[in-house]
């Protein structure tokens, strides 16, 4: 995993930047409300209840706070994030 901070807001209440992550297979547990933009790379997000969320070039996600699931990148991913 890579990326770039492009924003941090005061008191780091929110941050916005570039995400970069190859392949690979983890538990997620999403501690602040994430809006996501997917530019190139494939995905899949679990969440906890079953819900699929698949992820590939042009697609927007929002995770709220304490999602929980897992996640698979199948193609390396890159996104433009927005926490708060």
């Amino acid at each position: 995993m890579s990326g770039v901070l492009l924003h941090k807001g005061p008191n780091g209440e929110a941050e916005t930047g570039i995400w970069i992550c190859t392949p690979g297979y983890w538990n997620c547990h999403v501690t602040k409300d994430e809006m996501c933009h997917f530019l190139e790379g494939s995905a899949t997000y679990v969440h906890e209840n079953g819900e699929i969320i698949e992820i590939e070039p042009d697609t927007a996600a929002f995770f709220p706070k304490d999602w929980k699931g897992t996640c698979r990148v199948h193609e390396t991913v890159r996104k433009i994030y927005m926490i708060r």
